[in-house]
């Protein structure tokens, strides 16, 4: 009879040295997941991005997943590489059998994507209430980032860049 009461005891010190040592935590330290959204605004199109080094679709969906911290802290900063197909309506020789492009007429389009890379700023999120990390891609490979819960299309939403913009014949530096 005395086994089994110290299998009960030690079952509940363990439970509660869990307890204590959960109790002792912060929401600084503490990490979650989410999903890295990319928002086009150019007029190129964005193969892939890199948010990181958590790779992501460029076609304006959701990719999962990026960890971040729970609660924002100053300083905090994501590196950002893309590539960009600056002639996405190009018309790309077919394969005369078969399916897909010619190998050759392909090599050369893709010759010409551009990749880039930069680091920003994550805007500070109230407490621990933030969403998916969105990646907005401006004019003269400017880059801005958000966490806000509030859809694109609404006026509450911080970037509102507009779509499909044309670059301008000079960027500035």
């Amino acid at each position: 009879m005395e086994i089994p009461l110290r299998k009960t005891m030690k079952r509940w010190l363990l439970g509660l040295l869990g307890l204590a040592l959960v109790g002792c935590s912060t929401a600084d330290n503490e990490m979650a997941g989410g999903n890295i959204q990319a928002v086009n605004h150019t007029l190129s199109n964005i193969n892939w991005l890199s948010v990181n080094g958590y790779r992501a679709n460029g076609g304006g969906g959701r990719s999962c997943c990026i960890i971040m911290p729970t609660k924002w802290r100053p300083g905090l900063k994501v590196n950002i590489e893309w590539e960009v197909d600056p002639e996405p309506f190009a018309k790309i020789k077919r394969k005369t059998t078969g399916f897909g492009f010619d190998e050759d007429a392909w090599a050369a389009h893709e010759a010409k994507f551009q990749r880039y890379k930069t680091t920003v700023d994550i805007p500070e999120w109230p407490g621990t209430k933030s969403c998916d990390l969105k990646v907005h891609f401006l004019t003269c490979n400017q880059v801005k980032v958000t966490t806000s819960c509030w859809a694109p299309s609404s006026p509450n939403y911080p970037i509102q860049e507009a779509r499909e913009m044309k670059e301008p014949a000079v960027c500035p530096k």
